[in-house]
């Protein structure tokens, strides 16, 4: 961040008076601009004994499959950007969103926020970031074409709950050589 976003003067960077990190601050109108991380929402979309995964049409990691997930907008709660982003990637509409994951990946500011969900019906369609969008059994995950740890981290915990018969609410950190 190079210029003030409210008049447009050159930022410097330091420690404000009353704080204890280096921040980008605006010497001509004061404003002190935070960078915070971001937050990326997302489900695991139930239908049967099957999970939703999408392929995906973008980099990073073009072509790979991660659970349809993606960042959270302004003035959406967790739920309906996990909602909006199910639709999006996957062309399926989501109930039942129970709060199941949140990995810290704080090399590149990120957090993500995992949700079990149900399909309200077998209708899914690739949207313009999906290359397609398919139902697995666990058996049938193409592992080794997982895009993201933390996907591998979600569903591994999933399929392990699964297992046990009960649902938990988990929470991790994503190293970077993970």
């Amino acid at each position: 961040m190079n210029y003030c976003m409210h008049c447009a003067n050159l930022l410097v960077r330091r420690v404000p008076s009353g704080d204890d990190r280096t921040r980008h601050v605006c010497d001509a109108c004061g404003t002190i601009h935070y960078q915070n991380p971001k937050m990326v929402v997302g489900t695991i979309p139930r239908y049967g004994d099957r999970i939703l995964l999408c392929r995906r049409a973008i980099e990073p990691r073009y072509g790979f499959w991660p659970l349809p997930a993606g960042f959270l907008e302004t003035g959406e709660s967790l739920a309906e950007g996990a909602r909006r982003e199910t639709l999006e990637e996957a062309g399926s509409r989501v109930d039942g969103l129970v709060p199941f994951a949140v990995f810290n990946i704080t090399f590149v500011s990120q957090i993500y926020f995992m949700f079990l969900s149900d399909m309200v019906s077998a209708e899914f369609s690739p949207g313009h970031e999906s290359l397609e969008v398919r139902l697995f059994r666990e058996n049938e995950i193409p592992w080794s074409d997982i895009a993201f740890t933390v996907i591998r981290e979600t569903m591994e915990r999933y399929y392990g709950d699964l297992r046990n018969g009960h649902f938990e609410f988990h929470m991790g950190d994503i190293q970077k050589n993970a």
